[in-house]
């Protein structure tokens, strides 16, 4: 199989590989979801209930994003293992099949929330904020695709390891973002339908540069030429074995926040939803550089597992760990430290001037949940990079939503310790359950190392 500079080093060293690769990665998702927090600081300006709405829409959203990540991880998983077996054929037409497959799960998806949203967001506890719920999320789930072909199209960017096509266009994406949103919500006056507009347009337009890239330009190392298609149910399925336990993953996330909204809402009712949608965003940019070099173990992982070197698997876990547990202690001192600063771009109208110090003591104590995520994203992108995608959904599901969620009900209700409780409660079963999931994932390794050792 010829090789070209990416191939050589995805394929070579595996930390110099994920180094390579999780920097990119790191600064296009830093710049996603800045352009998050940019919404969430510009909607802030129209008030707390917009913002609430904001807040009641986003795991909604989160699920969409969840789906195109998951069926990226899929197909990036599926086309890494067959360049590390040096099957360039299998993985040009996987890339198409994953193409293929993106369209066709985002006009489902786009129909199901279109039809659904409003009946959703009242058993979400949204009813005093749903027209600006309506209004921001009929505008998000119409326009699915441009938000869930990307991803899924990056996914096979990163297994051949064009870091750079992989991440650029996202990036593109939350620029215009990010000039669009004071235009189209104060300039223009459109309000909330504004945020959404712009939301949609950038994504759009990053669509629109990667299919430039692969259907006219078409010098990328994977082939998308039709001509050379061949139908295989079991290329889709091996995508989705992967695909849709990494989206389900999402989808526990985006509804145990649903959860979270609504066991606040009947503590502390809209002002903590917004608290916490504001602040989590915070906390979620924290995130970053442990989920991007997780993203990047993705990659290097399955094509250390189609080379059957599992060595090069357990480097490729511990390193990404260690790598990622350093950074996350940085940011999370940087967060507690700032956390009064940080809190005030949310407050800087007259209408939502009382969130800042909620917002800041909620960092001040969120910020720990950072620490755990090294453990748990390492292992379940390692577990999704060998194909594995079950195990990965199943440790994330009991690690994120029910020891999460148990614990966040026990403290904040059983003990009667209200909003803070279930603050305590999400940090409890968080640490918790990432530890237990980096335990599988090097019990998993060393089962293969053996296996190999011993000629099964």
């Amino acid at each position: 199989m010829e090789k070209n500079e990416n191939i050589e080093m995805i394929t070579g060293d595996p930390k110099k590989a994920i180094n390579k690769l999780s920097l990119p990665i790191i600064a296009s998702m830093f710049l996603i979801f800045a352009n998050n927090i940019i919404d969430s600081i510009w909607v802030a300006g129209l008030g707390a209930e917009p913002l609430a709405a904001l807040g009641y829409i986003t795991p909604l959203f989160m699920i969409i994003v969840g789906f195109g990540n998951g069926l990226g991880a899929g197909g990036n998983s599926l086309i890494s293992r067959y360049i590390g077996a040096e099957d360039k054929e299998s993985a040009n037409n996987a890339a198409i099949h994953n193409l293929i497959l993106s369209v066709i799960v985002s006009v489902i998806i786009s129909i199901i929330f279109v039809i659904l949203m409003e009946p959703m967001l009242n058993m979400m506890g949204a009813s005093s904020v749903l027209n600006y719920a309506i209004d921001y999320g009929f505008i998000i789930f119409s326009c699915t695709f441009a938000l869930l072909i990307p991803p899924i199209v990056g996914g096979a960017f990163r297994a051949e390891g064009d870091i750079k096509r992989a991440t650029v266009p996202i990036a593109l994406a939350a620029i215009i973002n990010m000039i669009l949103d004071p235009i189209f919500i104060y300039t223009l006056g459109m309000g909330i339908k504004g945020a959404a507009w712009a939301t949609v347009l950038g994504p759009l337009i990053s669509l629109g540069v990667m299919f430039y890239w692969i259907f006219v330009k078409k010098d990328t190392y994977l082939s998308y030429n039709f001509k050379d298609f061949h139908n295989d149910l079991k290329m889709y399925k091996d995508i989705l074995v992967v695909g849709i336990p990494a989206s389900l993953e999402q989808l526990v996330l985006s509804v145990l926040t649903i959860f979270v909204n609504y066991m606040l809402t009947l503590v502390s009712g809209p002002t903590a939803v917004a608290v916490y949608t504001a602040g989590w965003r915070i906390i979620n940019i924290g995130m970053l550089p442990a989920i991007g070099i997780g993203t990047a173990a993705i990659s290097v992982a399955g094509v250390a597992y189609g080379a059957r070197k599992y060595e090069n698997l357990r480097v490729t876990a511990r390193y990404a760990v260690k790598v990622a547990l350093i950074a996350s202690i940085i940011v999370c001192i940087i967060l507690n430290v700032f956390a009064n600063q940080i809190a005030f771009i949310f407050s800087y109208s007259e209408n939502s001037a009382q969130l800042e110090p909620l917002i800041a003591s909620f960092m001040q104590i969120m910020c720990l949940f950072i620490l755990y995520v090294p453990f748990g994203a390492s292992a379940g992108n390692v577990f999704q990079g060998v194909g594995k995608g079950t195990i990965s959904f199943i440790l994330t599901t009991f690690r994120e939503f029910i020891l999460v969620l148990i614990f966040a009900y026990l403290l904040g209700f059983t003990f009667n310790m209200g909003e803070f409780g279930i603050y305590c409660g999400m940090l409890l079963g968080g640490g918790i359950g990432s530890l237990i999931c980096y335990a599988c994932i090097e019990l998993y390794i060393n089962k293969l190392i053996r296996s190999e050792n011993n000629g099964v």
